[in-house]
């Protein structure tokens, strides 16, 4: 596998629909984007993996969501990873592209070599949608379970949307001839998309009585979802990050009876929003005494942007140190 060479379908989300079973889908590619968001930090490996696996459910969630809307997922847990914080912010404009970043809080101390998911300990998962200025965001929550960050975005769509939901996801560092790895990743998502809101009622058949898809389809609908999840529970992982196979061959390869129909794919690009003025902005809730910890030795006020890991240096005053003294 040729690492350097870019695809026509890397860092892309390709939305589709499969007009026989009325299901609808996407099929995402992270590898630029996911490069950008890991490379600046250095995770242990099984933070590295969540952090991929989260940031690919948000490029695959977030393609729905309406120009200039930012959609958050946050993990927050009592565990060696005790947060993850994705944001995937929409085009200004038609044709233009997403952005995407993510970051991780952890303990070092108590990361394990147990598998990714095991590093969590508690806590819940949530996705916020933010339509901008104005608005109130919306948020629902979910708690952590179902062994994997895909299964937790699955439980939340059945138990706040009631929207059956599958992923399928793989992602992984390829290695370079000369010992150095880039990050791949790839998935594919798909949602039955009911005639009418099913309201299930009382607990499901997922773990603590939470609903699963198959909790909520029923009757031709249920047939559909079956007959569609068999076709996904035959792609292989390397279908999924691997060059060879673009993303509108595989939807032929894995379902052609189901007719599937393809829209135009989102790009997708690692971006921050973080700027001189926000930093400047967020330090003025602070209090003196803790402007006072921040600042250094020369009278400068220091600030990281988590996402992105560019350094701010700004005067006391302009956040308000005066002021509060």
């Amino acid at each position: 596998m040729t690492i350097g060479s870019k695809l026509a379908w890397d860092d892309t989300v390709l939305p589709f629909q499969l007009d026989l079973s009325d299901i609808r889908g996407r099929v995402a590619r992270l590898d630029g984007a996911l490069n950008g968001i890991l490379s600046q930090h250095d995770y242990p490996e099984p933070v590295e993996a969540l952090v991929a696996e989260m940031a690919l459910l948000t490029a695959l969630i977030g393609q729905t969501v309406k120009l200039r809307w930012k959609l958050s997922l946050q993990v927050q847990t009592r565990g060696a990873l005790r947060m993850i914080a994705t944001d995937y912010f929409a085009p200004e404009k038609e044709g233009q592209p997403a952005r995407i970043r993510a970051y991780a809080s952890f303990d070092a101390s108590k990361v394990t070599s147990a598998p990714a998911f095991g590093q969590l300990e508690g806590g819940y998962f949530a996705i916020l949608i933010d339509q901008g200025k104005g608005t109130t965001p919306y948020q629902g929550i979910t708690p952590l379970a179902g062994g994997s960050l895909a299964a937790c975005a699955e439980a939340y769509f059945a138990q706040s949307e009631q929207i059956p939901t599958r992923f399928a996801l793989n992602y992984g560092k390829v290695m370079n001839a000369d010992g150095s790895g880039e990050w791949r990743a790839g998935g594919l998502m798909i949602q039955s998309m009911p005639k009418a809101s099913p309201f299930a009622q009382g607990g499901g058949s997922g773990d603590g009585g939470l609903l699963r898809a198959e909790d909520l389809v029923h009757g031709d609908e249920e047939e559909n979802w079956r007959r569609v999840n068999f076709h996904v529970d035959t792609v292989d992982e390397l279908e999924l990050i691997g060059p060879d196979l673009p993303p509108t061959d595989l939807l032929v390869r894995l379902f052609h009876e189901e007719q599937p129909r393809v829209f135009d794919a989102q790009p997708v690009r690692f971006g921050c929003t973080c700027s001189e003025d926000r930093v400047r902005q967020s330090l003025s809730i602070y209090s003196a005494k803790d402007i006072q910890k921040m600042t250094t030795p020369e009278g400068l006020v220091t600030a990281d942007c988590q996402f992105c890991g560019a350094h701010y240096e700004l005067d006391p005053e302009t956040v308000g140190f005066e002021a509060k003294k």
